[in-house]
């Protein structure tokens, strides 16, 4: 196997709090140990259109503290072919890449398997996401920010809930996954989370109505994971027809959720993990992704981290329960 000398860093996919101090950490860690950093603009796509330049020390200071992310992100649809893998290969050779590692999601992450295995690349991935929806780390890159983002807005807006006597829905990232959701709603101390992970032949909304606010509210929080049919919008509707004597409203929180600067822990895991990333590199570990489980720095297989059926606590649905009456 020939020996790494030169390592390319991209952030993929959605933005997320703390993708910063993840390069910072990739390109530091790895000048430490005397490698060359190169820097793909773009993320795929700018493998496939040639957008890399070197990397010093100098170019990723003071960003730490940084949102999104200096390297831009893309998704790029020429990557998803066989031909526009051809052409990032053609430029990993041509600007002597040895390595890739690639923060991002579920998507940058199974875009970096396929590649890795159709030309024998080393693939190292970081967590970088806010739907905390990878398997094989307690937490990705921008889950913490995001929570305390929505937890900020959720408590502005129930002032308002309470002064009108209003429901309101309030909409929060996570595709199909309902960490943010979930957990958000505990920590705002939220009437009820409506997820992906609760959803039974009990319809969610009739037993939050009879549970909660039918017996003792006149106002409160519902926080709902966004999905493209049955969103805040779907439940909202709901309310207005079947029980019309409620004020309901409805706040998308959207794209303001993936912005600002990364909490404390989200640059800690970045760092420990563009560390990990470099040192896995060192180890001769491969097509891995690098996440934090029990504190510890763990090295888990890319087949596995995008496996859809990261363990949900169902304990947390009966905390909000008991704590919501």
């Amino acid at each position: 196997m020939a020996k790494i000398k030169t390592i390319g860093v991209l952030t993929s996919g959605g933005d997320a709090p703390g993708m910063n101090a993840a390069i910072r950490a990739v390109t530091r860690a790895g000048i430490y140990n005397g490698f060359n950093i190169k820097a793909i603009y773009r993320g795929y796509d700018g493998l496939v259109q040639g957008e890399i330049r070197p990397f010093t020390t100098e170019d990723v200071s003071g960003i730490v503290r940084r949102g999104g992310t200096i390297l831009k992100t893309a998704r790029s649809a020429e990557f998803c072919t066989e031909e526009g893998r051809a052409k990032a290969y053609e430029n990993m050779q041509r600007e002597e890449i040895d390595a890739l590692v690639v923060i991002g999601g579920n998507g940058s992450l199974t875009g970096a398997m396929t590649f890795a295995q159709e030309y024998d690349v080393c693939c190292i991935g970081l967590p970088g996401t806010i739907d905390n929806d990878l398997y094989g780390t307690d937490n990705t890159i921008g889950y913490d920010t995001t929570m305390n983002t929505i937890m900020e807005c959720v408590d502005r807006i129930r002032d308002t809930a309470q002064s009108h006597e209003r429901i309101f829905f309030i909409e929060v990232m996570g595709r199909d996954a309902g960490f943010l959701a979930q957990n958000s709603a505990i920590a705002c101390g939220a009437e009820a989370a409506i997820i992906p992970e609760d959803s039974t032949n009990v319809d969610q909304l009739s037993r939050f109505m009879e549970r909660g606010i039918r017996k003792s509210k006149k106002s409160c929080i519902v926080i709902v994971s966004e999905s493209p049919k049955c969103g805040a919008l779907y439940y909202a509707d709901r309310v207005k027809k079947e029980f019309p004597d409620y004020d309901v409203r409805v706040s998308i929180l959207g794209h303001l959720q993936r912005g600002g600067r990364p909490t404390a822990r989200d640059r800690i895991l970045a760092s420990r993990t563009g560390v990990g990333a470099i040192e896995a590199i060192l180890q001769g570990q491969r097509n891995i992704m690098v996440g934090v489980r029990n504190n510890e720095v763990v090295y888990v297989p890319l087949s596995e981290a995008i496996r859809s059926d990261k363990p949900f606590d169902k304990k947390l649905i009966k905390v909000l329960d008991e704590l919501s009456i």
